[in-house]
């Protein structure tokens, strides 16, 4: 579980738009640049290059 105040702060290190949590894949998703960034042992990896793309359809389940 992330803390609630990280959550409010952390944004997409390319875009710099807001992150939806998702916390049942443990990733930080980002709408805008269709990217899932882990999170692993409660630590956001906010590189691009661990971050996995995520499909347009994957994307309307966060909408």
């Amino acid at each position: 579980m992330l803390d609630k105040k990280l959550l409010e702060i952390l944004v997409c290190p390319i875009c710099k738009k807001d992150l939806i949590y998702d916390k049942s894949r443990k990733e930080l998703i980002c709408l805008s640049d269709l990217l899932a960034f882990p999170v692993k042992d409660g630590i956001p990896v906010m590189l691009e290059g661990e971050a996995r793309e995520i499909s347009i359809s994957e994307r309307e389940k966060y909408q």
